[in-house]
């Protein structure tokens, strides 16, 4: 029997899907007149800026983003044409390939970053109380944990009831997810 929303519920629901979409067109719109980067550009840059030697493999940047490799292999494309990445073979494996984070590319991402993240401020941490912010990151932990799924069986917590960690993500880059 399906548990239906309440009508407080629902109303929560809606509202939490149009904040999250106003505030990512929001972003996403200041991010591109400002900066010329599109929020994919811009979330890739973040990824390699944050990697050692600025570069990843691109299975890994694409479990780290949650993207489908189809998707970020066309979001690559257009950004290697544009020259803020490169792609280079890896020597180990035949089959793997790595993105760099070109010179341009980190040169854009340095001029993005102080009006993306003054976008950011205004739009969500200015508007908010220090009790709110708190309250708001209590939350994100609590639903990205129940969506990493169980802990490993190896994990002497697995199984048991009670709060999650929400640092304990087995999925590279669930906790630095927006």
């Amino acid at each position: 029997m399906t548990k239906w929303l309440s009508d407080g519920e629902q109303r929560l629901w809606r509202d939490f899907l149009r904040m999250h979409n106003d505030l990512w067109a929001v972003v996403g719109r200041d991010l591109q007149t400002r900066s010329g980067l599109s929020p994919g550009d811009f979330e890739v840059l973040v990824h390699l800026t944050d990697s050692a030697g600025h570069r990843l493999r691109v299975t890994e940047l694409a479990q780290t983003m949650r993207w489908e490799r189809s998707r970020l292999s066309h979001q690559l494309t257009r950004m290697e044409k544009r020259g803020l990445i490169a792609r280079r073979d890896c020597p180990e494996d035949a089959r793997g390939a790595f993105v760099e984070l070109t010179p341009e590319g980190l040169s854009a991402i340095e001029g993005a970053a102080p009006s993306h993240v003054e976008t950011v401020r205004g739009v969500l941490f200015d508007v908010l109380t220090p009790r709110q912010l708190e309250s708001l990151a209590d939350v994100c932990a609590t639903v990205l944990a129940g969506l990493d799924g169980p802990a490993p069986a190896e994990d002497p917590g697995a199984g048991q009831s009670g709060s999650a960690d929400p640092g304990s993500s087995t999925v590279p880059g669930m906790t630095g997810r927006r």
